[in-house]
């Protein structure tokens, strides 16, 4: 592990050791995730549709990350600006998940790591190379249902948006290794940020700047900015967005 500094240009440095298989969560070992929530998982349902008024369920929402490094910073990170400054692990290059697949997260990679606290990391939402999500950093594939009205949609953003965050905040701490156990850090989106909240009112500072479904309700298959949105979180934990 290399101290080394995120910043807008590609990372100039690597980490010797191959990774592990996804999830092995063995000693030394770190396993970062992705999740996105029950709002992946179980949709836009009453009372939680989106602001303006639509529940939406995904057959599939693709999402392609890159650039990964966890970090052990000191002073901790306060996701405050574009770079970290600390001792780098590079966790992995760039990965295409299905974030409707699994209960809740999917593991991405796991990498050796030394003993430590990885309180910040750093990623990349960036477009997939190829699949069917080629092109696009961000897809969502599902049906919209309002009032008698259905509609499927297919939304793609081919947006490279940089992150870099601090420490994951939830209901237990994060990224703790020792030399006999494994840890985990995670990458959350919140697609509420780009929906909105149905459940919460029209001066919510999220539904002021989430874009809800009325734009996406002619249907079919439609392109999408992140520019404005904060999608990216480290369980609740905030991060500093760079868009490319």
């Amino acid at each position: 592990m290399k101290t080394a500094r995120w910043s807008l240009a590609p990372l100039a440095f690597t980490v010797a050791g191959a990774l592990a298989a996804p999830g092995a969560l063995g000693a030394s070992t770190l396993t970062v995730f992705a999740n996105g929530e029950e709002l992946a998982t179980q949709g836009f349902t009453a009372p939680q549709t989106t602001r303006d008024g639509w529940t939406l369920s995904f057959t599939r929402i693709l999402a392609t990350f890159g650039q990964i490094t966890a970090w052990q910073t000191d002073a901790p990170f306060m996701a405050d600006g574009p770079e970290i400054t600390g001792a780098a692990l590079l966790v992995a290059g760039r990965f295409t998940v299905d974030l409707t697949d699994a209960d809740n997260r999917v593991a991405l990679a796991t990498a050796p790591a030394e003993p430590g606290h990885y309180n910040a990391l750093s990623w990349a939402l960036t477009p997939a190379m190829d699949g069917p999500a080629a092109g696009f950093s961000l897809l969502l594939e599902g049906v919209a249902r309002k009032g008698g009205t259905e509609v499927p949609f297919t939304l793609r953003s081919a947006d490279r948006v940089l992150h870099a965050c601090g420490e994951y905040l939830g209901d237990a701490r994060k990224g703790f290794v020792d030399d006999d156990s494994g840890a985990d850090l995670e990458i959350t989106l919140h697609l509420d940020h780009l929906f909105g909240r149905g459940d919460r009112g029209a001066a919510d500072p999220m539904n002021i700047a989430a874009r809800g479904f009325d734009p996406f309700a002619g249907g079919g298959v439609q392109e999408f900015t992140l520019a404005g949105l904060h999608l990216g979180h480290v369980g609740e934990g905030h991060c500093h967005v760079s868009a490319e």
